[in-house]
């Protein structure tokens, strides 16, 4: 008597994450492999013509990176999140930001604003748009060049964020050019980005960022260097000394850009995890860009500190803003690097 052969039992999940027996997440099923620039979604036209200038770019630039790793479809973004998810968390946002600037508004806080948190904020506010503009260039060339969609979805909602604090920056100018038309704001904005010498050294770090074009490096300079020490300047600083000069609104705006700066530092976090658990070699490599961009950033973050210190009625010293950015930074590498151990 023959006996039948078992019938074999139906997968319960997609092959694409291989023999894992459970269910992929939402933001996994949204995520996985979707990244058209990697060899395996592009194998024809690679093959085809393995020697044009694209396959040659991602070829010198992500696939011979220092860089590496045996899966990158291993990673995972720690909030787990999906445009649906990013779209209505940052609506919820903008809520609460729009009725934050309506309520100002409507008191005409602006109108009595200190002369010296006024000269702040044109000479050092209203330019930064031009520097959170390069950070989001640089953030969104870090997502086209990532090797896996789990990096170039974070990227991406990265790149987002800066876009929301330039769109941010520039209405504020425009707030303040209205309640102060004699005061240059919304006019002297590029001058003050291109020839203004506190704000040279910033300028130059993001110059030099934007043609850091290994995808490794390009990541490394921003979110886990020039970002973490700026953005202790332009918000966690900046916050504080607006808020000891009466500016409330400036306070308030900065606060809630934390959030965007957090998120960031998450998943930049744990990329560097992912990367030294799946080859040691890469803290090496990592530890190597950071030395190289450090003295760049705090380079920057002095020459904004400059501002931060004669601008307003109440400053914070120079030397002291450049010491508080460059000990968040480090901060941050702690957390990061020695979670390695």
């Amino acid at each position: 008597m023959t006996v039948p052969a078992k019938k074999p039992r139906p997968r319960r999940t997609f092959s694409a994450f291989g023999d894992v027996r459970r269910m992929p997440s939402e933001y996994e099923v949204m995520t996985h492999a979707q990244n058209w620039t990697t060899r395996s979604n592009r194998l024809a036209a690679f093959e085809q013509n393995p020697s044009s200038p694209a396959n040659l770019w991602f070829l010198t630039y992500r696939e011979n990176s220092p860089l590496q790793a045996e899966d990158w479809e291993q990673f995972r973004d720690p909030d787990s999140l999906t445009y649906r998810a990013y779209v209505s968390m940052q609506a919820d946002a903008e809520a609460k930001t729009g009725g934050v600037l309506e309520e100002y508004a409507e008191a005409e806080a602006d109108r009595a604003l200190l002369p010296g948190q006024l000269a702040l904020l044109r000479c050092l506010y209203t330019p930064s748009r031009y520097l959170v503009h390069g950070c989001q260039q640089i953030e969104a060339y870090v997502g086209y060049m990532a090797p896996t969609s789990y990096i170039t979805n974070a990227a991406g909602f990265a790149a987002a964020d800066f876009l929301r604090r330039v769109t941010l920056t520039a209405y504020r100018t425009r707030e303040l050019q209205l309640a102060h038309p004699d005061s240059g704001i919304g006019e002297s904005e590029r001058r003050i980005w291109e020839t203004d010498g506190s704000w040279q050294p910033a300028r130059r770090a993001i110059e030099k960022a934007l043609i850091a074009y290994d995808w490794g490096e390009a990541f490394t300079a921003l979110n886990l260097v020039l970002a973490p020490t700026l953005d202790d300047v332009l918000i966690r600083q900046f916050r504080e000394v607006s808020r000891d000069n009466g500016d409330q609104l400036s306070w308030l705006l900065a606060s809630f850009l934390q959030a965007d700066s957090d998120r960031r530092n998450r998943w930049s976090a744990a990329l560097v995890s992912f990367c030294v658990e799946q080859q040691p070699g890469n803290e090496e490599a990592l530890r190597r860009w950071i030395r190289r961009w450090t003295p760049i950033a705090d380079e920057a973050a002095a020459g904004l500190g400059g501002l931060l210190q004669t601008r307003p009625e109440r400053g914070h010293d120079a030397s002291q803003v450049a010491a508080g950015a460059r000990a968040a930074r480090e901060a941050f590498h702690a957390r990061v690097f020695e979670g390695l151990r």
